[in-house]
């Protein structure tokens, strides 16, 4: 089979100054993100990758985002709507700005969590770490159980929670290359014989010629 994991598109628009966007953070996707959504949509047509479900987060960006996708490749099905793909709840940093944060905890705190998944203590950051992982394995072990070679899962989730995939997929401690960027696409080969991770953190060009090349 093949899974597809994408990351939702954007919520801020150019005049906007981004803040850390969380669980509670429900914001709508912009025109930037609806058309971030529809190129993945795009993709997935053009490869010929008609998803046989399609499971999202439940916050806008990602509901949202999965119906536009799924209305792009001819998706006939109800969109999957799975509480386990809710984006991080970043606490005290949530809403606020990267200038703000490293006002009050300090440049190397976003660092950590960026180029290596460390979230910082006492932010009120949750689930827990030990949470989140639980929620990827299992709901990787859930999508992967039809490994026929004609199926295809499409998963929209945010990049907090997509980090934790990646550190499935490959076997490593999250890192800086677990990142997605919004709208950007990855994939896996699921056979018998295990996974292969084909492509990661993509826009949706450069994801079409990564599966055909």
């Amino acid at each position: 089979m093949l899974l597809i994991l994408a990351r939702h598109g954007n919520t801020f628009g150019p005049d906007d100054t981004p803040v850390w966007v969380g669980a509670n953070e429900d914001l709508p996707l912009v025109e930037k993100g609806l058309e971030q959504s529809r190129a993945m949509g795009e993709a997935l047509r053009t490869l010929n990758q008609l998803p046989d479900r399609i499971i999202a987060g439940p916050l806008k960006r990602t509901r949202t985002g999965a119906r536009l996708v799924g209305e792009i490749c001819g998706f006939t099905g109800e969109v999957e709507i799975d509480d386990r793909l809710r984006e991080i709840d970043y606490g005290v940093w949530g809403g606020k700005t990267d200038a703000d944060i490293a006002e009050s905890w300090g440049e190397s705190a976003i660092t950590d969590w960026r180029e290596r998944s460390i979230p910082p203590n006492g932010a009120g950051w949750s689930p827990t770490v030990e949470t989140l992982k639980a929620n990827a394995r299992s709901v990787l072990d859930s999508v992967t159980r039809d490994r026929n070679d004609d199926t295809t899962v499409f998963i929209l989730t945010s990049n907090g929670i997509l980090r934790y995939f990646h550190a499935l997929l490959t076997q490593d401690a999250p890192s800086e290359e677990a990142k997605v960027k919004t709208g950007h696409m990855g994939a896996v080969r699921v056979t018998h014989e295990g996974r292969e991770l084909l492509a990661w953190n993509l826009p949706p060009e450069a994801f079409v010629k990564a599966l055909n090349p």
